[in-house]
């Protein structure tokens, strides 16, 4: 990190420190005008975990039945940030017995007690809002059983948290950082004693941040679903939180929730998950459906792109696709280089997949899991259609990335057609990768074709001499298409094809026509609620460019005598140490 950014880092966490030390001086609340209905959604088996002491945050598990989880050291900035965002509240709410309710009394008095008076790494204003958020919609849980010294140390806090957070909003990075602390606003200034006056101010906040960072399309910079998925999430919260305190909607909040609502849809998939892409994962079992009924918005997006992704839905199956150039500048912290790769989900079973995000297994497994050789696509000479530059404040930015990404969603005489193509590998090789997708009407079968294509003589020259440093052995390609790691597969007829075998009981086969090997190799499926990394496989074509244009067709299909639907009743597999 350059000094002027470390030095803008301290500057922030100092005016941070010194915020809160004079927000906890200020007039407390002392009671509730207001409360808006819990709307988050938990996890019933993380909250008996967490009850039992199971502290599974950030990628890392400590095991302290005994604990006071204010005395726990973290083993990391992200687990820190876990505690203090209060997010396992709503695991311990959705628990919902005696001893979860006693553990998230402990613990949040607990944290009054510690840092109550301005301490610690949770006055930050996106942890802060996150915070506000789960104390007003928990409150009577909370409160159940505490006599009036606590309740006057639960609203005093409060208030200092609400004093802090309508002076240190605009600290936070716009995206979700800021909605999350302008949401946090909202809720305390609409539902506390006193603290109406910081209503109006995050509300027009919020309106400038929607009318700036959600654009046309219902999208982010980041191109993240899961962050999306949050965003939208907040808003939804905001609104109705709004509408319940007689106070209304504005027409620039609302319309964002207009906007992202479609782009949502396009990037869920049949089992109701999000598409794995640039840094999110597929979100909490629910939580999609459930934002999408509490916003009441019903339209869909029309064909095309929606964030920059193609979706090919029919039958039980959906296709969407990475079809845009990845996010660029400090958009691109966390994005990956996976243009042109493709997902596909087959009733409640993912198939074809991506490895996922690394962040919370290491550095290393964060860098492996933003390269294109972790997606399902076609990876040039085992190298990225976009590279990783130097580490910056904090950062690691994509560089070299494809910027000419021209696509077409069409209808093909059975299906619907995505084709498009990427200029990622131009700069190197001369080369441009084609994808083509035929999804049949009925979803039982895609059909695909990779091509690496010369497109001018500057092209062939460039090939030429990446040819020539081969040693005229040909330029090494590979398509890759990871599976899920409850997909079993095997190759059939002679290693010319491969069968994969869903849990719901589902066949399908790859066929390939072209000078291509066809092998299964290993792969990693990357969860953020995992301790480590998931064993699966992948299928890789493998062949050698010699020519000006290669192509290699490929086709998954269920067989013609399977049935056209499968009654799906498997429960998903398990890992008994980490099922949270």
């Amino acid at each position: 990190m350059a000094t002027a950014e470390k030095l803008t880092a301290r500057w922030t966490r100092f005016q941070n420190r010194v915020a809160a030390r004079r927000a906890v001086m200020g007039r407390p609340a002392t009671a509730f005008v207001s409360q808006p209905e819990p709307r988050t959604i938990g996890s019933y088996a993380r909250g008996r975990q967490l009850a039992a002491g199971n502290f599974l945050f950030a990628g890392h598990l400590i095991q302290k039945p005994d604990a006071d989880m204010w005395e726990i050291e973290p083993p990391d900035h992200a687990f820190a940030e876990a505690l203090h965002g209060f997010g396992w509240l709503d695991d311990l709410v959705a628990a919902g017995d005696a001893p979860a309710r006693a553990r998230a009394q402990e613990w949040l008095w607990g944290w009054i007690d510690h840092y109550g008076r301005g301490r610690g790494p949770g006055w930050t204003p996106d942890l802060t809002g996150r915070r506000l958020i789960r104390w007003i919609s928990h409150a009577f849980f909370l409160l159940s059983g505490r006599g009036s010294e606590d309740s006057h140390a639960f609203y005093r806090s409060m208030a200092a948290q609400t004093i802090f957070l309508g002076r240190r909003w605009g600290a936070t990075a716009p995206g979700l950082p800021r909605f999350e602390a302008l949401t946090g606003l909202i809720y305390a200034g609409i539902s506390l004693e006193g603290m109406e006056n910081q209503v109006a101010p995050a509300v027009a906040a919020l309106d400038r941040e929607c009318a700036e960072k959600i654009d046309a399309q219902g999208g982010l910079p980041t191109r993240n679903p899961e962050e999306l998925l949050d965003v939208f999430t907040l808003l939804t919260w905001a609104a109705v939180a709004l509408s319940e305190s007689g106070k209304g909607v504005s027409n620039a909040h609302w319309s964002a929730i207009e906007r992202i609502a479609p782009t949502l849809r396009t990037l869920r998939h049949a089992d109701g998950g999000l598409a794995r892409f640039h840094g999110g994962g597929k979100g909490l079992e629910g939580r999609l459906d459930h934002a999408l009924a509490n916003s009441g918005v019903k339209t869909r997006a029309a064909n095309g792109l929606s964030m920059g992704f193609a979706r090919l839905s029919a039958g039980r199956t959906s296709v969407i696709v990475d079809a845009s150039p990845p996010p660029a500048a400090k958009a691109s912290g966390d994005a990956h280089a996976s243009t042109l790769a493709f997902e596909l989900t087959s009733g409640r079973r993912p198939l074809i997949v991506n490895c996922g995000s690394g962040a919370n297994f290491g550095l290393e497994w964060r860098r492996a899991g933003r390269a294109t050789p972790s997606h399902s696509t076609l990876v040039l000479n085992e190298q990225s259609s976009a590279r990783l530059g130097a580490l910056r404040d904090g950062h690691e930015y994509l560089v070299s990335a494809p910027r000419r990404v021209p696509i077409e969603v069409s209808q093909a005489s059975d299906g619907l057609r995505f084709e498009g193509g990427h200029d990622g590998y131009v700069r190197e090789y001369g080369l441009t990768h084609v994808r083509k997708l035929e999804l049949t009407f009925d979803g039982r079968g895609l059909a695909g074709e990779d091509m690496l294509v010369t497109l001018d003589d500057g092209d062939k020259e460039r090939f030429d001499k990446a040819l020539d440093t081969s040693g005229l052995e040909g330029i090494p390609f590979d398509i890759r298409f990871h599976l899920h790691p409850d997909v079993d597969v095997s190759l059939d007829m002679g290693g010319t094809a491969a069968s994969m075998a869903l849990m719901s009981g589902e066949i399908w086969v790859m066929r390939v026509d072209g000078n291509v090997d066809i092998t299964v190799e290993g792969s990693v499926y990357l969860e953020k609620t995992r301790l480590k990394p998931r064993a699966t496989k992948q299928i890789v074509l493998s062949g050698r460019m010699m020519e000006y244009a290669t192509r290699v067709r490929w086709s998954l299909a269920k067989p013609q005598d399977s049935p056209i639907g499968i009654r799906d009743l498997a429960r998903d597999a398990r890992d008994p140490v980490t099922e949270y």
